[in-house]
């Protein structure tokens, strides 16, 4: 029904309007008596099969959705009816901010990609804390985290630990979000040097808490293996509890969609089946190089089991979804599930 009748529709129109009429209308039927219920036996697939002991959590299924698309935190007890094991809120900075200037987010059809330079467009932490203190305990958050656009290099480190300290007893883990294409002083968030001196600053706080929670990585689907093979080391060096691989990409080659289409829509990251090999060849490579030494959470097109199933195989321990999830729908997680249920008998 939704690949059939509801994407087809809801494709006519500008992406970021869709979105937001998305959010409305998950809420407003939510509050219809029955509804979620119905989601949940529609969608959720409960077996001791499928959950995962990662970094100390216990996540009721593999299968998540990623960063980026419950940005403020308004979602997530709703979404949860959809058979999740566990969602990832934000981007989150210290103060809310706009993002880049509109048109900023692109379809790309007959990919089943999509472009995006959104800019970290979000309320900022007190509007996701106010939201988080309504967590109904359905599955595992994340909180992924980022600075202001308008911070200078020296404060970044600043910007992080703020809402590291903000969002701490709310989230479940962290993922410090260093790889986005769209913010500023990109170079600066990739230096090693740099990377070290975050890690340990967060890490620091974190153990002044009697309960210290996991903290992640996301890195981006361009690294070449010598950036790879840095990424290892520092894993190593700061004890890092994971890697999210991983984020947008740059990369345009091999697309279906025209140059004057790509020339017309301009920089941004792209997402979903276009980057899935590179995706997947980027776990691929953290697995074996490390010999499994850190858990990774896998991401970037999927849109089906089999692609899922392709990224556990190739070493990612949980996937995330989110491009998938607009083009494939709500069942795609059931068929996630059921796929990997299927390969434990």
């Amino acid at each position: 029904m939704y690949t059939t009748l509801l994407r087809p529709l809801l494709f006519a129109f500008d992406p970021e309007k869709v979105h937001h009429f998305t959010f409305s209308l998950i809420k407003t039927t939510s509050k219809i008596p029955g509804f979620q219920a119905l989601c949940r036996r529609l969608y959720k697939v409960d077996a001791p099969q499928l959950e995962r002991q990662l970094f100390g959590l216990t996540f009721k299924n593999p299968v998540g959705l990623a960063a980026g698309f419950d940005k403020n935190a308004v979602l997530y007890n709703e979404l949860a009816n959809f058979g999740f094991g566990f969602i990832e809120i934000g981007t989150v900075t210290p103060k809310g901010q706009a993002g880049n200037p509109k048109t900023r987010l692109f379809r790309l059809k007959d990919d089943k990609g999509i472009i995006n330079r959104m800019g970290f467009n979000n309320e900022g932490l007190d509007a996701a804390i106010a939201q988080l203190k309504h967590n109904k305990g359905r599955l595992i958050i994340g909180g992924n985290i980022g600075k202001n656009t308008t911070t200078k290099p020296e404060d970044y480190t600043r910007d992080y630990l703020e809402c590291f300290k903000a969002l701490h007893p709310y989230v479940d883990y962290f993922v410090l979000n260093v790889s986005c294409p769209n913010v500023g002083s990109h170079a600066k968030l990739n230096d090693k040097a740099y990377l070290e001196e975050l890690i340990g600053t967060v890490q620091e706080a974190n153990a002044g808490y009697s309960v210290q929670k996991p903290i992640l990585l996301k890195i981006a689907p361009d690294l070449n293996e010598g950036q790879l093979d840095e990424i290892i080391d520092l894993v190593k060096t700061t004890g890092l509890d994971g890697v999210i691989a991983s984020n947008t990409s740059t990369d345009r080659s091999g697309l279906k969609a025209s140059s004057e289409r790509l020339e017309a829509i301009g920089n941004g990251g792209l997402s979903g089946q276009p980057i899935k090999a590179k995706s997947t060849a980027v776990i691929r490579y953290l697995s074996e190089k490390s010999a499994k030494a850190f858990p990774i959470i896998g991401v970037g097109g999927i849109h089906s089991a089999e692609d899922a199933l392709e990224k556990i195989e190739a070493g990612a321990d949980l996937v995330q979804i989110y491009t998938g999830f607009i083009y494939e729908g709500p069942r795609l997680i059931k068929k996630i599930n059921k796929a990997l249920l299927a390969a434990t008998t």
